[in-house]
């Protein structure tokens, strides 16, 4: 007798997909991400006389929101359809793959692109049959006017707490810590902080300087506030640059304001400056934004604008005009002089004409002079050493991390039992592996970028051989122009008369272009 032929039924590969909003509880060793894995395990296992068969592979995105696309585990799962290695997505609820619903629409183009069908465990429906179209439609869209609702309630509940003078969060600032000890975080002053910033509003009126009252910072050795996370993290506590110095002194808290957008309300936390110093500061801060980035000369000169440093205390040097009667007398003279007097620099001022025309001459001199053009070749190859020394480090500690995660990837992989805390494990390495390769990724290209940077003497005599023709065609204004594209500082030594240069790579690399276009200098 002849037994009747059998028809197997065909195998559906399924992934299951997991997300959660926020980090909170994933350290746990049952976590809200292996809950949705499990129902989705339970769901696939009941299918399984259909031929429903469960992907090894975990696509667990933790800490990531459902309103964008940005997930790693996410990207993964997309390529892996794309490479034609799942046939069904599996979620716990709709949202957990996304809470937009323009890009939910673009990920079901895909799906059906591929002929990969969707499943939602607790909602009931496939999306191979037109119903289950319908209801995910009409539940995405829910979903997604739902996470607009919380948006605006959030967004409503933190302008009615400014109004309220309540301060609504983020990180402390220098002169406040943060009391929790209440239901509602509160500001409180730290006495030794607040002077410091009291201090520090009064040293900007007196040397209305950023970059000066960051040298007397720097000097002090004042730094920014410096405060732990809840995991015990130690955050903040660097050097003031201009950047953080400027948004202390923007910052209404310091006098008992709380701002939102563009409005200000009366705080419920006490001031620590006085409103007449704090508008004084605001006033001079904007008569310095008003000739910020004017680097450039005036009519009176100043071709080393920006460029020429004292090199007795790294501070630039100003460029000044005297005029006595008909005459006048244009120089240099440290700003760290000017703002604190001749007792906290003696460098001399430097006649500006003098200095500028032996800088323009130098750089003249370096397309028939091997010694300089060798000197601008040392400090390009300088300038590259420094700066691969920290990306080589990266690089070293990035290689390092993903070899000992690869083996570790590769002995669970193989282990004879696995269970769910191996399971888990595999997942964090995943992506921290993930993790690793991106950064790799970034460290080599920007060594790439760095070794571009690097200079011959050939690419030197290049950019430099129709520079006399060049500079004597250009007006005095594209004559800075010029130096500040091939200049980085300018230091002028007392001692022995000397001049030192430091040249932009990418500046000489620049003109040297421009010396292959006769149209550039016709």
């Amino acid at each position: 007798m002849i037994a009747p032929n059998k028809t197997s039924t065909p195998t559906t590969r399924c992934a299951i997909y997991t997300r959660k909003s926020t980090e909170e509880g994933l350290d746990q060793e049952f976590n809200s991400l292996d809950a949705q894995r499990a129902a989705s395990e339970s769901f696939i296992q009941s299918q399984r006389e259909e031929g429903w068969v469960i992907n090894a592979e975990r696509y667990d995105d933790g800490g990531f929101s459902g309103g964008n696309m940005d997930r790693p585990a996410f990207k993964r799962l997309i390529e892996d359809i794309e490479a034609g290695k799942i046939d069904c997505v599996v979620v716990y609820k709709v949202d957990r793959l996304s809470r937009s619903l323009l890009d939910f629409s673009r990920v079901m183009e895909t799906f059906d692109k591929y002929g990969v069908s969707f499943v939602s465990v607790t909602q009931q429906f496939n999306t191979t049959h037109s119903m289950g179209r319908l209801t995910l439609n009409i539940l995405l869209s829910f979903a997604q006017f739902e996470r607009e609702i919380i948006g605006e309630r959030i967004r409503d509940k933190i302008a009615a707490n400014c109004r309220r003078g309540q301060w609504t969060g983020g990180y402390p600032i220098l002169g406040y810590d943060v009391d929790r000890t209440e239901r509602t975080p509160k500001l409180i002053i730290n006495a030794q902080e607040a002077a410091r910033v009291r201090q520090i509003f009064t040293l900007y009126l007196e040397l209305k300087s950023l970059t000066a009252v960051c040298d007397e910072l720097h000097r002090l050795g004042w730094k920014n506030k410096s405060w732990m996370t809840k995991k015990g993290d130690v955050k903040g506590g660097r050097e003031f640059d201009a950047g953080s110095l400027h948004a202390l002194l923007r910052h209404p808290l310091y006098i008992g304001r709380i701002k939102h957008k563009n409005e200000t309300y009366a705080g419920r936390h006490e001031a620590i400056v006085d409103a007449a110093i704090f508008d004084r500061v605001q006033t001079q801060l904007r008569a310095n934004n008003n000739n910020r980035g004017n680097r450039l000369p005036s009519k009176s000169g100043g071709l080393l604008k920006g460029l020429l440093r004292c090199p007795q205390c790294n501070m630039a040097m100003v460029h000044n005009v005297n005029r006595r009667g008909s005459r006048s007398y244009r120089y240099y003279t440290c700003c760290g002089a000017l703002k604190r007097g001749r007792k906290s620099c003696q460098h001399p001022n430097l006649p500006a004409a003098e200095i500028e025309a032996a800088v323009v001459q130098q750089i003249h001199c370096i397309s028939r002079d091997d010694g300089l053009r060798a000197e601008i070749v040392r400090q390009s190859e300088e300038a590259v050493r420094l700066q691969r020394k920290e990306f080589d480090t990266q690089h070293q500690q990035l290689t390092r991390q993903l070899t000992r995660d690869h083996a570790e990837v590769q002995r669970l992989s193989t282990s004879e039992s696995i269970n769910s805390i191996t399971t888990l494990r595999l997942a964090e390495l995943h992506e921290r592996v993930e993790r690793s390769e991106r950064q790799l990724r970034t460290v080599k290209a920007r060594l790439n970028e760095i070794d571009e940077g690097r200079l011959d003497a050939s690419e030197i005599a290049a950019a430099m051989g129709n520079f006399d023709r060049v500079w004597t065609a250009l007006t005095i204004r594209e004559q800075a122009e010029l130096l500040q594209l091939l200049i980085a500082r300018v230091e002028f030594d007392q001692t022995d008369c000397t001049i030192a240069i430091s040249f932009h790579a990418s500046g000489i690399k620049t003109l040297e272009e421009l010396q292959t276009e006769p149209e550039a200098i016709d």
